[in-house]
């Protein structure tokens, strides 16, 4: 794991929002590196919740920052609690819905030019999904085959 992604997101609990938005059939999805057991980690947009922010105008920030889209979020799908050490989480996952934007790869604002972390950001199907390496695919992923089965989650979940 990347030194910045210790220094930055390690030895902390972090509240963390996730946006599901389906086009076309298609799971926005962004490629992480250094990040995950083969320093790739794909996983539909999100980050961190600021003091005094709201869930819903956090989810707003992260999408325009990681994907340059505006959204409407929807409703509230499931909870995760993500716990590798030294990482820990506490992700909620939402549907949204694209309003606006041009989608294009953005930027993480926790590291500088020459430390991102976002390499790809596009629309996938779920059967490209299905050919990812399960450990460069968040957890949550790894066992859905449609969008259905997405969108119909529901729960607390513990995907480690």
């Amino acid at each position: 794991m990347e030194k910045n992604i210790v220094s930055n997101y390690g030895n902390k609990l972090r509240l963390r929002v996730c946006g599901i938005c389906i086009k076309n059939g298609k799971l926005l999805m962004i490629k992480h590196t250094g990040v995950g057991k083969h320093n790739e980690l794909w996983i539909p947009p999100g980050g961190g919740v600021e003091y005094l922010e709201s869930t819903e105008i956090a989810l707003k920030r992260e999408f325009m920052e990681e994907t340059g889209l505006e959204i409407e979020v929807k409703q509230f799908l499931f909870g995760n609690e993500q716990i590798q050490k030294p990482l820990h989480a506490v992700e909620l996952f939402f549907e949204v819905e694209q309003t606006g934007g041009t989608l294009k790869k953005g930027h993480d604002p926790e590291h500088n030019n020459e430390e991102q972390i976002i390499t790809e950001v596009k629309f996938v199907t779920f059967e490209e999904i299905a050919v990812i390496n399960k450990d460069k695919l968040h957890s949550c992923l790894q066992n859905l085959s449609d969008v259905k089965s997405l969108l119909n989650m529901r729960g607390n979940f513990k995907f480690c």
